[in-house]
């Protein structure tokens, strides 16, 4: 399940760095946020989806991966992303 191509867009020009970035840490996590919500609505009506509830857990391990990086080198930005996302209250 793959976001569609104007709402990814929109992410990135969200939460991108700089000009030209379609990769930094920022906007990683900001695409898998989006698409670990819009699974976790799935599985309200879906509740017996086990492959694709295996592919949920495999993109939330990769968001934790990801912000433990970010927590690593800049402290700042990671608590910047964590409020703008609405992760850990």
């Amino acid at each position: 399940m793959s976001l569609v191509g104007t709402k990814k867009k929109e992410i990135i020009e969200t939460y991108k760095v700089h000009e030209k970035d379609t990769g930094s840490s920022f906007v990683q996590i900001a695409l898998l946020t989006e698409r670990i919500n819009h699974l976790s609505k799935h599985f309200e009506q879906h509740k017996k989806d086990h492959h694709s509830r295996q592919g949920l857990l495999k993109m939330v391990s990769t968001r934790r991966r990801l912000l433990t990086y970010l927590k690593k080198t800049d402290v700042k930005k990671y608590e910047e992303i964590l409020s703008k996302l609405g992760l850990r209250k």
